[in-house]
């Protein structure tokens, strides 16, 4: 590859002008730079043409990008492309702050999540992310754990090497990584597409919670990972490890330690999603995909179910049942807990609702509106949003405006403006 000597100067097809400071890192396609791009300090992805298998059909791509924009802050998007030199070109990228941290050092474990909230964060904005990619009509194309970058002390997510997305029934010309790949796709059965991305945002997904590859288990141990056993395992022949009737995958002691280690810290609900995302159906036809709205409801539920146990433990106690730490044995049960009509909220010290909780529909995991307090034996729910709620008790009405609090009572029941919610 012809790397970027610094001083290097090019010009965009927008008129400004790329000049190279500094060589950051280098991937499977290209290379990345710091660079001036007219006075402000910008990443810049270098390629030459013997990298790309289509470089007309890449620049072109990569241009119309640019021009349509990025779904989402989150995404590093393109920002500008430069002329040719040559074969070879490059498209300019905000740079990535200091404070995120590549997803494969947290598989390596030379990072690690500051709390389990900070974990389920990064997953909500994962699916986020590509919720918001598929709604604006891309497809991804190369998903994979390189493609990510995360603050482990909140789980924000920064989505990098934006250059194989395209439109809906174009292709980038890449394929992506086999152990990423949704089955068809290794077999070179099916093209790239919204329900093959949703295939790979489950393989990451697993990756984040369990740090081990949903399909390598017993039956993957082999010498070598030819390109026919690549084919096997992730295509021909792909079982879940977990898979609740079929065995032989299961992970091998001494080898999937995260696997094996992690898999029974979960709650069933998770253990289940998981199961059905890489199910035998699910394998074989992508019609029956997890989607990105499924995985968002069931991290919604999850983070409000976080408890921390009077020993210090902090797991994922069940909003209903009874659950005991997994620590000291102690059962606990919520008081009480907040039914909406998609989410089962437990009241405790930390309870926090948000938008997704109280409007309809809305899956606005973010945008805090109300705060549960606990004064002695009881707990109060404090509006934080900008709307006034209406309270029923005992056939009382009253209202909650914005900033003031009141007393949960089991068999109350909250109209947020439009949706409805009971205090169980």
């Amino acid at each position: 590859m012809m790397y970027l000597s610094k001083g290097y100067s090019i010009k965009t097809k927008s008129g400004k002008t790329v000049k190279v400071l500094d060589f950051i890192g280098e991937g499977g396609q290209g290379a990345v730079y710091k660079v001036d791009y007219n006075g402000a300090l910008k990443a810049l992805k270098w390629y030459t043409g013997k990298k790309i298998k289509h470089p007309k059909k890449f620049y072109d791509n990569l241009d119309n990008n640019i021009k349509r924009g990025a779904p989402t802050a989150s995404f590093l998007w393109p920002l500008d492309i430069t002329e040719k030199d040559e074969e070879a070109f490059g498209y300019v990228m905000d740079l990535r702050p200091s404070e995120y941290k590549d997803f494969t050092f947290f598989l390596l474990a030379k990072e690690k999540f500051n709390s389990v909230n900070a974990m389920l964060n990064a997953a909500l904005n994962i699916s986020a992310g590509f919720r918001e990619l598929h709604n604006k009509g891309y497809s991804y194309q190369d998903l994979n754990d390189g493609n990510f970058f995360i603050n482990p002390k909140n789980g924000a997510v920064l989505i990098c090497d934006n250059d194989n997305v395209s439109e809906y029934g174009k292709s980038s010309g890449i394929a992506g990584k086999a152990r990423y790949m949704a089955p068809e796709i290794v077999l070179g059965k099916d093209a790239p597409s919204v329900k093959t991305d949703s295939f790979s945002l489950g393989v990451v997904l697993f990756l984040l919670f369990i740090n081990s590859h949903p399909l390598e288990g017993k039956k993957t141990c082999v010498p070598c990972m030819t390109e026919e056993n690549e084919k096997k395992f992730y295509g021909k022949e792909p079982v879940f490890i977990y898979d609740p009737q079929d065995t032989s995958n299961r992970p091998e002691p001494g080898v999937h330690r995260g696997a094996i280690k992690r898999w029974k810290l979960y709650p069933k609900c998770l253990q289940e999603m998981f199961q059905k995302a890489f199910s035998k159906q699910t394998l074989d036809d992508q019609s029956y995909r997890v989607l990105e709205i499924d995985w968002l409801r069931l991290f919604i539920r999850l983070r409000s179910e976080i408890f921390k146990c009077s020993c210090g433990e902090v797991f994922f106690a069940d909003a209903v049942q009874e659950t005991a730490c997994p620590k000291c044995g102690k059962k606990n049960k919520f008081p009480m807990y907040i039914k909406t009509k998609k989410y089962n909220v437990p009241v405790h010290q930390r309870t926090k609702l948000y938008a997704c909780h109280t409007i309809e529909d809305s899956l606005d995991y973010s945008t805090l509106a109300a705060e549960v307090m606990q004064r002695n034996d009881e707990f109060e729910l404090k509006n934080v949003s900008d709307k006034a709620w209406i309270v029923s008790n005992n056939e009382k009405q009253s209202t909650v405006s914005p900033g003031s609090a009141i007393i949960l009572n089991k068999s109350s029941t909250f109209d947020f403006g439009g949706t409805k919610a009971e205090v169980i």
